[in-house]
Formats: structure tokens, C-alpha cells, sequence
């Protein structure tokens, strides 16, 4: 009955380990994004932010859509040099996010521009 547990309790651990790759679960829902695409799509979403400033927008809109650029920024991935720099562009994001949400718009577009500056760098590096 001893070694009949021992057996069950083996069988059972090697099961639980090899009946599915956690590496392919965490992937199964993403979408990758080359890192030149990601970058572009940042920048896009900085310019629909600066856009919605120029054109008057309320701050909680303003706010949200720098969010997006924010959010999208983490799908830039390449190298570690590539990641501190983007890291600066994600703390001016944030900052801007916060001036827009304090209805400061003016200061919200000066970080705005200062991560657009950050990011457009971060091609000379790939």
C-alpha cells in the first residue's frame, strides 16, 4: 500500500509538470509587435494626444489617450539599453498624464513632446 501511494503521488507530480508549458500559456493572448512597429505605434498615439490638445479636447480624453501611448509603450522590447531609454519616455508619458488630469494641458504637451524626442531615439538604438 506504501509504494501503491508513493506511485500515485509520483505519477501525479510528473503529470501536473508536463501537461501543459507555462511559456505557451503566457504567450497564448499576446500579440508581438516588431520593436520599429511598436515604436511607431507610440509615436502615433503621442501624436492623436497632441492632436486631441490642439484641438481643444476635455482633460479626462486628453488623459486617456495618453494612457494608450502610456500602455503601448510597454510592447517595445529589444534590448536592455532599448528598455532604460524607453523606461525615461514611459516617466514623461506618466507625467503627462498627471498634468492632463490636473488640467494643465500646456505642461502636459511639453512632456508629450520630450517622450516623442525619447522614443524617436530609441530607433538609433535597434
Amino acid at each position: 500500500m506504501k509504494i501503491l501511494k508513493s506511485a500515485v503521488i509520483a505519477f501525479s507530480l510528473a503529470a501536473a509538470m508536463g501537461s501543459f508549458s507555462t511559456a505557451a500559456v503566457a504567450e497564448a493572448g499576446r500579440t508581438s509587435y516588431k520593436p520599429i512597429d511598436a515604436i511607431k505605434g507610440v509615436l502615433e498615439r503621442i501624436a492623436a494626444a497632441e492632436t486631441a490638445i490642439n484641438n481643444g479636447a476635455e482633460d479626462a480624453d486628453v488623459a486617456a489617450l495618453i494612457k494608450k501611448a502610456s500602455d503601448f509603450s510597454e510592447e517595445i522590447n529589444a534590448n536592455d539599453r532599448v528598455a532604460r531609454e524607453n523606461s525615461k519616455a514611459t516617466k514623461h508619458l506618466k507625467a503627462a498624464i498627471a498634468s492632463a488630469k490636473a488640467a494643465n494641458l500646456q505642461e502636459s504637451k511639453e512632456h508629450l513632446a520630450k517622450a516623442k524626442e525619447v522614443i524617436e531615439s530609441l530607433k538609433k538604438l535597434l
